[in-house]
């Protein structure tokens, strides 16, 4: 889960803890493992670059990306087409 924009570290701590609380506060099984970044310094293209090229799961296959936007303002074709010339 990368989480860029504005308090996306707030989004990053969320899933962070929701996964642990998921295995109450055991060790998280390597495949459930949820692995988060936040990028609050960097412009999108670079974090669309890190999540095609670069985000991976030490035992899951990346096979697919889901991007949320959340905002009042739609960007939907702007951010699709950005992350198609990535």
């Amino acid at each position: 889960m990368l989480a860029w924009g504005k308090d996306c570290s707030s989004w990053d701590d969320s899933v962070d803890d929701s996964n642990i609380k998921k295995f109450g506060f055991e060790e998280i099984p390597e495949e459930e493992y949820v692995v988060t970044t936040w990028h609050d310094n960097e412009l999108i293209n670079e974090v669309f670059y890190f999540a095609k090229y670069n985000a991976v799961h030490s035992v899951v296959d990346v096979e697919n990306t889901l991007l949320i936007h959340i905002s009042n303002t739609n960007k939907e074709q702007e951010l699709l087409n950005e992350y198609a010339r990535t």
